[in-house]
């Protein structure tokens, strides 16, 4: 693996590490809400091996690690995230066996789907327009119209806290709901496995044009945004009749679809969306997250759950 100088971290703005890591970094520009403070240490790690080297390293140095794959389903705290950032850059794609693909945690989601579309791999084209890296969906378990990304997952490859590799099937990975054993063990994803069978390419890229136009017709996309801010709460978590069992429909019959506070605002196209404007902070949208926690929770007696992640430190 390659070596990090993780002894010059504390003294110095940029590590003289093979890994270039450096200090105060802003972190706006790697998230999808373009808003935030900075990483106190960053480093983008080019391969499996580089990003196993910088967790043993930050280990050995006492160093807490945050990974960041493509930032979105993040909101980063204005005042910065303590500790090394760290953010897969590996872009590989492989079939691994017949029936197999492996895909590197940098990997976009997106680029996962056009390799596998154009190859005539089947299995993933429903997730076209889904943000952020494999290592992140992976991490988080996406979902989309219904269904978890975990479903077509076979393994994932991961680095322990001390950099060492190991391997665990899906069935141990601990997928739930925008859960997984990653968000546990503080292991980092250095790669997925997912199932995929034979179909036609022109069938799979009709698939993935209708997945994303329909994000495009219910999503706010050209805006900064993390995506769904909420979880959508447990059909049987007592709602009335007629009430329809998703975050963005509670905020929206609380009243809340517009509403703003600093730059942030609820987006009109999808309640569930807080989506930046000029001069937003994140200390906008967390107080805009807890005003429709709170509103929701007085008009239908349902407490939402956040399904946005939140980094570093909020002053």
């Amino acid at each position: 693996m390659t070596a990090v100088r993780a002894a010059a971290w504390p003294g110095s703005d940029v590590a003289r590490g093979p890994l270039a890591i450096r200090a105060r970094e802003p972190l706006a520009p790697c998230t999808t809400f373009r808003i935030g403070g900075a990483a106190e240490w960053f480093c983008d790690a080019p391969t499996a091996a580089d990003l196993r080297s910088a967790v043993a390293a930050a280990a050995g140095a006492g160093v807490p690690v945050t990974v960041l794959g493509g930032g979105s389903n993040v909101l980063v705290g204005d005042g910065g995230v303590r500790g090394l950032v760290v953010r897969p850059r590996e872009r590989r794609v492989e079939l691994v066996r017949p029936g197999i693909v492996r895909a590197s945690a940098g990997v976009t989601v997106n680029g996962l789907v056009r390799w596998t579309v154009s190859r005539g791999l089947e299995g993933l084209e429903g997730w076209a327009g889904t943000p952020g890296t494999v290592g992140g969906a992976v991490c988080g378990n996406a979902h989309f119209r219904g269904r978890l990304l975990s479903e077509v997952v076979a393994a994932v490859g991961m680095a322990a806290p001390d950099g060492t590799e190991l391997v665990a099937p899906a069935g141990a990975m601990e997928f739930g709901y925008d859960a997984s054993r990653l968000q546990r063990t503080g292991e980092v994803a250095l790669w997925a496995e997912f199932a995929v069978g034979d179909a036609d390419p022109v069938a799979l890229r009709v698939r993935a044009r209708e997945a994303l136009a329909h994000r495009k017709r219910t999503q706010p996309l050209s805006v900064p945004s993390a995506g769904c801010i909420f979880r959508n709460p447990d059909p049987r978590a007592g709602l009335a009749d007629g009430m329809p069992a998703t975050a963005g429909a509670l905020i929206d019959r609380a009243g809340l679809k517009g509403t703003a506070i600093g730059g942030a605002r609820v987006s009109h196209r999808h309640a569930n969306f807080i989506v930046g404007g000029p001069g937003a902070s994140a200390g906008d949208v967390r107080a805009l997250v807890d005003l429709c926690r709170t509103r929701v929770e007085a008009a239908f007696g349902v407490v939402l759950r956040r399904e946005v992640v939140y980094l570093g430190e909020f002053p």
